[in-house]
């Protein structure tokens, strides 16, 4: 029997490849090893899901310390995770943040850095990010732009949300207060303004514009070309061919709810394996009971099947018991 397990991230309590070799752990050995493939939807554990890095480069962290960005380059494709040098974590979460001075410039010296490097395609993940300054502290890292020219920058994400928007979407989880949050607001519509005067491009209307703070629409102001971020992994890993080729479809995440049908890794996999009637186990940390869930799909709960606690503290666990309990349902 092909099994495939292709899990995004548990957040905060696994990477997608750990969960992956977990669910995978949990297999006896008298059945045929499963393929792993972990995802990721554009966020965080993009460059995991994408080849994991082979480079680490000090870079301006978010509130302007100085910090290690791992990233990726092999064979003139760059892939760099803004959350890596621009992440909410790296200011501390949102109690320490300083929404108003998150800047982006680390991000684009990784940028810079992987067009130095002889990078010809540059792949950039964005999501968990500190900053809404709308992509211009990355852009100015980037200057002088013409030295882009003949490079492909694509940038994975994982929200359809609009440049303006973003403030508000997202400055809260950023630790901004409605004072800042207005203020961020009236930075972003002048910032839209001068991309237009400088660029020719009005990225308030372009969907996705707002990702990581407006930086997806920054980038794009200056060439980027915005992407669905599970789309464009699901591509460079083949996931279509090995879920086509599967009898059984392993995915899973940290929660499921409505917004895992918009764009993220549970859907996307559900999708696919619907169009080739595969069908599919979801294992989620927890779920919205108001979420509509696929008749093709099975969910597996880890708070239901082992309590809060364990779900959280002992995840890996968890998941190589459900892997173990699914093996004995083939």
């Amino acid at each position: 029997m092909r099994i495939l397990i292709c899990p995004d991230k548990y957040r905060g309590t696994a990477t997608a490849g750990v969960a992956a070799q977990a669910i995978s752990d949990g297999f006896p050995k008298s059945l045929s090893d499963p393929v792993l493939i972990p995802l990721a939807d554009g966020g965080e554990g993009t460059l995991d899901a994408l080849g994991g890095s082979n480079r680490v480069s000090p870079v301006t962290g978010p509130l302007g310390d100085v910090v290690s960005a791992r990233w990726r380059i092999a064979r003139g494709q760059a892939v760099i995770e803004m959350a890596e040098a621009s992440g909410l974590l790296l200011a501390g979460g949102p109690s320490e943040n300083d929404p108003l001075a998150a800047t982006t410039s680390g991000t684009g010296e990784l940028i810079s850095e992987a067009k130095a490097s002889g990078a010809r395609r540059i792949i950039i993940g964005v999501g968990g990010s500190a900053s809404t300054d709308g992509g211009l502290g990355a852009i100015r890292a980037m200057e002088p732009l013409v030295r882009f020219s003949g490079v492909d920058l694509l940038v994975a994400c994982d929200v359809e949300t609009r440049f303006l928007d973003a403030p508000a979407v997202f400055g809260p989880q950023k630790g901004a207060s409605k004072l800042q949050i207005q203020l961020l607001e009236r930075r972003l519509q002048r910032l839209s303004e001068i991309y237009v005067e400088e660029y020719g491009i009005d990225v308030t209307a372009l969907q996705r514009s707002g990702a990581a703070g407006g930086l997806a629409g920054g980038l794009a102001a200056v060439g980027a070309e915005l992407v669905r971020g599970f789309d464009l992994i699901a591509e460079e890993v083949a996931l279509e061919e090995a879920i086509a080729s599967a009898d059984l479809v392993i995915t899973g995440e940290g929660r499921l709810d409505k917004e895992s049908f918009n764009g993220k890794v549970v859907g996307g996999v559900v999708a696919l394996a619907e169009r080739y009637q595969v069908p599919v186990v979801a294992v989620v940390g927890s779920y919205d009971i108001d979420t509509d869930v696929p008749d093709s799909m099975k969910t597996i709960s880890l708070v239901e099947s082992f309590g809060e606690e364990l779900a959280h503290t002992e995840t890996t666990r968890c998941l190589k018991d459900v892997g173990r309990q699914i093996s004995a349902e083939l």
